[in-house]
């Protein structure tokens, strides 16, 4: 008889684990695709905020030292982000067309509300007062970059295989780089609208030669800032951190005329509701425990109001 072979509830439970591990990051993948299409929302910071920044620049940068446990981590994060791309390009083509006003208040406000875990994440290997020099000179600098050169180059509509390269390293540099958005990077070199329309329309003639610029401008940009994290944590966030600062006026355009009218409040509720849920999905696991503590502190007093009255009926 051939002995049956004993397999350990254990190993079930590890390929389980990894099972939803992958499912997570795919998920992760399609918000971190929203980033990467929304103005102003950088898919960069939402890695950061999401956890998986430094791991996926390690990975990246280091892609091919361990080819397959890289490829086993980066493949559905990746994929969750075309996913998001692919969807969401065209929900935020119309809301903007559409919405434009409404759409950017909301993003706005997604955007502030990352902000303090973004902070936290500066200051979790240590920081002192000097860095935060680095973060206003950085966010001079970006601010300066960022509103003072918008629409630096004419708008490509009909590009070439060097341009359509290119959009494809610029996607790759401002999606690795927290901090830099790529709508206003792309709009400056005249590549947003291309950019957008050539996803939304599936313009292989654009996306492939893009595709190529996206790989290799993704791994270089990846090596180095995997490098600068390594050698210079605080300093090197501390920067991202400032440019990250500097990009947040620009989610507000000319579009968005601020007045004692409903429009105006509209978009503020909804500012103020983005922050929220951004905030709250920022930090979600100690968010629902202090949303349990207070509910439970809410309660507490009618439960011992319950308790009295029981126990002070008179028994028949």
């Amino acid at each position: 008889m051939k002995e049956k072979t004993f397999i350990p509830l254990c190993a079930f439970n590890i390929r389980e684990k990894g099972f939803d591990l992958k499912m997570i990051n795919f998920f992760k993948g399609i918000i971190v695709g929203i980033g990467g299409i929304a103005p102003g929302l950088s898919g960069s910071v939402l890695l950061v905020i999401l956890g998986l920044y430094q791991k996926t620049i390690s990975a990246i940068g280091t892609l091919f030292k361990d080819f397959k446990k890289n490829v086993i981590f980066l493949f559905p994060l990746f994929l969750g982000f075309g996913v998001g791309v692919i969807i969401f390009s065209k929900i935020v083509d119309f809301l903007l067309t559409n919405y434009e006003m409404y759409t950017r208040f909301a993003f706005l406000g997604l955007v502030l509300g990352t902000i303090p875990l973004f902070y936290k994440e500066v200051k979790k290997e240590g920081f002192n007062k000097k860095y935060y020099i680095l973060i206003s000179l950085s966010f001079i600098i970006g601010f300066s970059v960022f509103y003072f050169n918008k629409n630096l180059f004419p708008t490509i509509s009909n590009p070439n295989i060097i341009q359509s390269v290119i959009l494809g390293i610029a996607v790759a540099g401002s999606s690795i780089v927290p901090g830099i958005d790529s709508a206003v990077i792309l709009s400056s070199l005249g590549l947003y609208e291309l950019y957008v329309s050539s996803i939304a329309d599936f313009n292989l003639s654009v996306l492939i030669p893009a595709g190529f610029g996206l790989v290799f401008g993704a791994l270089g940009i990846s090596f180095i800032i995997n490098k600068l994290i390594k050698h210079f944590y605080t300093p090197t966030f501390s920067i991202i951190f400032g440019l990250f600062l500097s990009i947040i006026p620009n989610v507000l355009n000319e579009s968005c005329i601020i007045g004692l009218n409903v429009n105006t409040l509209i978009s503020f509720i909804i500012l103020i509701f983005s922050f929220v849920i951004s905030y709250f999905l920022g930090n979600i696991n100690e968010n629902i425990i202090k949303i349990k503590q207070i509910i439970k502190s809410v309660l507490e007093p009618f439960k011992r109001l319950t308790s009295n009255s029981i126990k002070d009926t008179p028994k028949n």
